[in-house]
């Protein structure tokens, strides 16, 4: 999905949640320790840098590529300010469908529900075959994604969810975010409507609205997923307290590596 114009607010409008400041130190804290030697990591759909940049700020040598380049151009930024250089984090406009580097990693990762945008199987096995694609030898593969709320899913539809009101500074002013879905379980699928309103500054009422569709996959599903790009599941936690995932985890991390037989 594409921020556009819309993507100068997305760091703040994403700073209330809690895992984002609990996912990237619990993968760094699977990466070997740096007496090993820097890890080459690809980040699919790395936004803004919120997690290549501290990534590679840790040691380790990062591409991070995102489809929408409003969202890289706020990234450079971002990784000039700290002093990054391109040979430390080197980011790039790129499809994580059709990716070719010409290059293979430690670690390939996608992070935040992403994976979860990719709502059509053929876009999932597209994406999984850029990992495969990148993915050294003996390379690992981790995801974050949303474990499925089945409460949720019996509603056709949820109005105004995450009510949640920030300062966006572009704007110079507070910004109301909520967020609408249509769910059609059939299919798999959620119709997202995220809606932000504000007023400027002659005190005219403004919206705007970004929609795009996401699926939901079962742990069992996802396994088997993986499992067909040569990829296998060797831990997978419920949460980032490192709990072991059970019925009532919020989310599926998973660390895979690339299966024997792949190799």
């Amino acid at each position: 999905m594409r921020y556009d114009d819309l993507a100068e607010l997305y760091d703040a409008e994403n700073e209330h949640h809690a895992m984002l400041q609990e996912d990237v130190p619990f993968f760094l804290g699977q990466l070997p320790r740096r007496r090993h030697g820097r890890q080459s990591v690809l980040e699919l759909a790395c936004g803004t840098g919120r997690a290549a940049i501290p990534i590679a700020q840790a040691g380790h040598r990062v591409v991070g590529i995102d489809f929408d380049p409003a969202m890289i151009t706020i990234a450079q930024r971002k990784a000039s300010f700290v002093g990054l250089t391109k040979r430390e984090l080197d980011l790039r406009v790129g499809d994580a469908l059709k990716l070719n580097v010409r290059q293979r990693f430690d670690w390939v990762c996608i992070l935040f529900n992403t994976f979860l945008a990719f709502s059509a199987l053929e876009q999932q096995d597209a994406c999984l075959e850029t990992v495969e694609r990148h993915l050294k030898p003996n390379g690992r593969f981790f995801m974050d994604i949303l474990q499925p709320n089945v409460g949720l899913l019996a509603r056709e539809k949820s109005r105004d969810l995450d009510p949640h009101l920030f300062y966006a500074p572009t704007l110079g002013t507070n910004v109301l975010k909520t967020i609408d879905v249509d769910r059609d379980p059939s299919r798999q699928l959620e119709e997202v409507t995220f809606r932000y309103r504000w007023h400027d500054k002659n005190g005219r009422a403004k919206q705007r609205t970004m929609k795009f569709a996401m699926t939901f996959l079962f742990p069992r599903e996802l396994q088997l997923l993986l499992e067909r790009h040569g990829l296998e599941i060797e831990s997978m936690w419920g949460n980032y307290d490192g709990s072991a995932l059970d019925a009532d985890s919020p989310r599926m991390i998973v660390r895979a590596r690339r299966a024997a037989s792949a190799r």
